[in-house]
């Protein structure tokens, strides 16, 4: 299964304001700090980087995203608050998504960059 993932940035620092802010609200933390990157935990070991291309420009992928745990639905709709409030653009906003039974509650955004992430919540608060 996935162990990172990882974006690119054209403004790291930048990129380090916005989810510095983002994923702190979904329990998760700067761990890594280089010239050219960050890497962000969350409190299942996964790691999500955001940095400069070794070679060429950053393009965001069409169809690609990356999905962040949150520990509550409430952390779903503050974080997708928090990346509006900081530059990122809406691409759905925070409710219940597929059969009720799945209980799957998300919030889609992209970040000043243009790159797509979700922000889910599987299971009742």
């Amino acid at each position: 299964m996935l162990r990172t993932a990882r974006y690119g940035t054209r403004d790291l620092d930048r990129a380090r304001t916005f989810y510095d802010a983002v994923t702190a609200l979904l329990d998760a933390k700067r761990v890594l700090d280089m010239n050219n990157l960050s890497g962000y935990q969350g409190p299942n070991g996964g790691m999500f980087v955001i940095g400069e291309p070794l070679q060429g420009e950053p393009t965001s992928g069409n169809g690609t995203q990356v999905v962040f745990e949150a520990p509550s639905r409430s952390a779903v709709d503050a974080a997708h608050a928090k990346a509006l409030e900081l530059g990122g653009t809406c691409e759905g906003p925070p409710g219940l998504r597929g059969p009720a039974e799945m209980n799957f509650y998300a919030a889609y955004f992209r970040d000043p960059e243009g790159n797509k992430l979700v922000i889910v919540k599987q299971g009742s608060e």
